[in-house]
């Protein structure tokens, strides 16, 4: 079975590359091209970032870009230049119930408790009789 791997065109590379960070600091960066491949990739097949294909590169590489760049906000334009459209949504719902309750809080430990069935009168007699 062949691996079904993406790679960015020379159009859609010419389309995003003036929306790239440039001019940064550091360690020589690796190449733009490979990596932005590999997270398009990442993202079109969900899978976990530690399986990421070795032809793109370290899988922390990938990680890492993608972090800081959705930080820095680069990602919106890249995605506009791609598809169109940048992928944020102006509402959204979500509906979810979940309560963490401890494991006791149902009962079923502790058995019954020695309580007293009736009330007692102030003299301490009990008041079932009139």
């Amino acid at each position: 079975m062949g691996r079904h791997l993406y790679w960015l065109s020379d159009a859609e590379w010419g389309r995003i590359e003036p929306y790239l960070p440039t001019g940064r600091r550091g360690a020589h960066r690796v190449d733009d091209w490979r990596v932005i491949s590999g997270i398009v990739h990442m993202l079109k097949t969900g899978a976990r970032w530690r399986d990421c294909p070795a032809d793109y590169g370290p899988y922390t590489t990938i990680y890492n870009r993608f972090n800081r760049w959705s930080k820095q906000g680069v990602w919106e334009d890249v995605f506009y230049a791609l598809t169109g459209s940048s992928g944020v949504i102006g509402t959204t719902s979500a509906d979810s119930t979940h309560i963490k309750a401890h494991r006791s809080a149902a009962g079923a430990k502790g058995g019954t408790s020695p309580r007293p069935s009736v009330d007692l009168a102030a003299d301490g007699r009990p008041r079932f009789m009139p």
